[in-house]
């Protein structure tokens, strides 16, 4: 039967949570709607800003993903603020009048709701206006901010000015004045082309309505706020979105939900107010010791390198400084995470890392000068080749030029690729991994010739 892991998972829930569904002429599940005690709850306590996500599986259905949010909301832990699951039957104004209408009959809190952000490619704002019609309806920062990237990538733009926009598209979004805002806006219409600038909406950055309601977060809470819906989004994706059956993806989001709902001791014994944080083991580092630690990598790379080295190495430790960063330190290599680009450090010297800027350049990438940073220590002379060591006249556009590797450019694209593959195939189903690999299969036979056998 169709859910039967999913009702053997909602019996061990100790506090009966609100469960509709409906299946269709093959016994599958067609639409769902749920939503435990403590999510009732949660909405009940902050229903005025209302965030709403969507996550699609690879069969098309569609997980709408309803949270709280606004300056009240200080919810730790991931799916914390997530109050409602909802799978309509068809993504239509139909399915969503449904769908929100299940949700209104047991969240009588629904009136109090003031806002509503939606992402960009939510086109059935008809559907929500009916609904909530008090409500006011507006994209939101964070689904702005994923629209652009990926538009960023689509573009295919030279590497520098796509490292340029997503550096000030960040450091924009965590610092959301109009000025920063109009700063962007021009920055876009200067490095894209006229033909294709169209398709970005940049005018979204003018529009103040949309920033007035992300624009109380400081830097710090803005930089919190995106990397929490970023790890949701990926929450989501992870179970629901790579999975095809659509109980099968729901009984493991579930699933986890239950085993991470650590969120539910701190909001049943109320609130902490928003500078209180618990006591963690390791103190963090003062912004003082950081600021000085910095200086002393800015200064030991202008005495090292010649000015063009410095300057690529100082872009990289401008985006070190504006991100959070992670660190994970193994045998013989630390690994360094900054936002979602994940890369391997070897320390040792000279000094490497797996991204492409280390492997084009041999300079020290933002990831490299992470650890140093970390271990309080500075840029050391046999860190890098001889041609980028002070003394050499070389200019940028020489060095940069005589760096540039077709072949280099090429193995790193197929690299990243292939490790994208693999981890698709390593988490998805046995029949979904048959399929997939019968895929790649027919494609490398049809490269090579019908009678050559290609190992995948």
């Amino acid at each position: 039967m169709a859910l039967t892991m999913l009702n053997e998972l909602l019996i061990e829930d100790p506090s009966p949570p609100l469960l509709l569904y409906q299946l269709s002429k093959t016994a599958q599940l067609d639409a769902l709607n749920y939503q435990s005690c403590f999510m009732q709850g949660v909405f009940a306590h902050f229903p005025e800003i209302l965030f709403i996500h969507r996550t699609y599986n690879p069969r098309g259905k569609v997980l709408y993903t309803f949270l709280v949010d606004g300056p009240r909301v200080q919810l730790e832990g991931h799916l914390a603020r997530a109050v409602y699951f909802a799978i309509p039957a068809k993504e239509d104004a139909e399915g969503l009048a449904q769908m929100f209408q299940a949700f209104k009959k047991f969240n009588p809190a629904w009136e109090r709701v003031c806002t509503i952000l939606v992402d960009p490619h939510f086109l059935l704002l008809p559907a929500l206006a009916m609904e909530f019609p008090t409500a006011e309806v507006l994209l939101s920062a964070f689904h702005i901010c994923k629209f652009f990237q990926g538009k960023f990538y689509q573009l295919s733009l030279e590497q520098p000015v796509e490292r340029v926009l997503l550096t000030s598209l960040q450091s924009t979004m965590c610092s959301a004045t109009a000025g920063n805002l109009r700063k962007l806006y021009t920055l876009l219409s200067t490095c894209i082309p006229p033909a294709q600038l169209p398709e970005l909406h940049s005018h979204w950055l003018l529009n103040d309505r949309i920033w007035l309601a992300h624009r109380w977060r400081s830097r710090a809470e803005s930089r919190h706020y995106f990397q929490g819906l970023e790890v949701t989004a990926h929450v989501l994706s992870q179970f629901f979105g790579t999975t095809p059956s659509v109980e099968k993806g729901m009984t493991a989001l579930l699933r986890y939900l239950q085993q991470n709902s650590g969120g539910k001791a701190s909001f049943s014994l109320g609130l902490s107010p928003p500078n209180s944080h618990p006591p963690s083991d390791g103190s963090p580092e003062s912004p003082k010791v950081e600021q000085l630690v910095e200086a002393r990598i800015q200064y030991s790379l202008n005495a090292i390198c010649t000015g063009p080295a410095a300057q690529l190495c100082l872009g990289e430790l401008a985006v070190v400084q504006k991100s959070t960063h992670l660190i994970g330190s193994g045998s013989e290599k630390v690994n360094i995470q900054i936002l979602e680009d994940t890369h391997r450090v070897q320390p040792q010297t000279p000094a490497s890392c797996s991204c492409y800027f280390n492997q084009a350049f041999h300079l020290p990438c933002r990831h490299i000068l992470t650890m140093l940073s970390a271990r309080r220590q500075v840029l050391q002379p046999d860190m890098l080749p001889a041609e980028w060591t002070a003394g050499c006249a070389a200019s940028l556009g020489d060095i940069v030029g005589s760096k540039w590797s077709e072949t280099l450019d090429k193995h790193l694209a197929v690299a990243l690729l292939t490790e994208e593959v693999g981890q698709l195939l390593q988490h998805c189903s046995q029949e979904e991994f048959e399929r997939r690999y019968s895929t790649l299969r027919e494609l490398a036979d049809s490269w090579i010739g019908p009678y050559e056998q290609v190992q995948l």
